[in-house]
């Protein structure tokens, strides 16, 4: 069968919910492969044609989540600028906000264990989309630069809104980037603004 096929899709798609719906109820920790499966009315065979275990299938789900954020905030957007920074930024409170709230019981324990993929998308796409800007101009010997600045803006992006998030939110979203954006950008402009 395809990947594309509709059954597999669905089948996917019930797995996916069931997991979603079981991390409302219990702690990540206390979540079962047999727990997924039951919920989504399959069986473990079923389960493990899709996913390797429950920490593929929290990868997976994170990771298109995300994605799918990040990708209606940068829509039409080309290259990288103050206001790509911004809206990353923006993507990622609302990350936070509503795993927290989606997965109350088991933020603490999801957030340790999807940090270091969702540092790693924001990685790529940061450095892809400095790429993309200065691709004509940039030597080989900046792409080193690019990855490491890129490293340390996604890794402080995440940092800033984990932590905005778990101190309650105390200041909107807007706010948070307000006040943050110019300890990124300052630095960032002498090498790509």
């Amino acid at each position: 069968m395809e990947k594309n096929d509709p059954r597999i899709l669905r089948t996917r798609q019930l797995i996916v919910d069931a997991f979603i719906s079981l991390t409302s109820e219990k702690d990540f920790n206390q979540i079962t492969v047999r727990d997924i499966a039951e919920k989504a009315t399959i069986n473990r065979a079923t389960f493990y044609a899709h996913f390797d275990d429950k920490f593929d299938l929290l990868h997976s789900t994170i990771t298109n989540t995300f994605t799918d954020k990040l990708k209606k905030r940068l829509n039409g957007h080309e290259g990288f600028n103050e206001e790509v920074i911004e809206n990353i930024f923006l993507a990622m409170c609302d990350h936070h906000k509503e795993l927290s709230d989606l997965c109350h019981k088991g933020y603490n324990s999801l957030g340790t264990i999807i940090e270091s993929k969702i540092k790693e998308e924001l990685q790529k796409l940061i450095a892809d989309l400095v790429l993309k800007e200065t691709k004509n101009t940039i030597v080989l010997e900046d792409k080193q630069l690019v990855t490491t600045l890129s490293t340390i803006l996604s890794w402080s992006i995440y940092g800033a809104t984990y932590t905005w998030n778990n101190n309650g939110r105390p200041i909107s979203a807007e706010e948070l980037v307000t006040k943050s954006l110019p300890l990124f950008t300052n630095g960032m402009r002498k090498y790509f603004f």
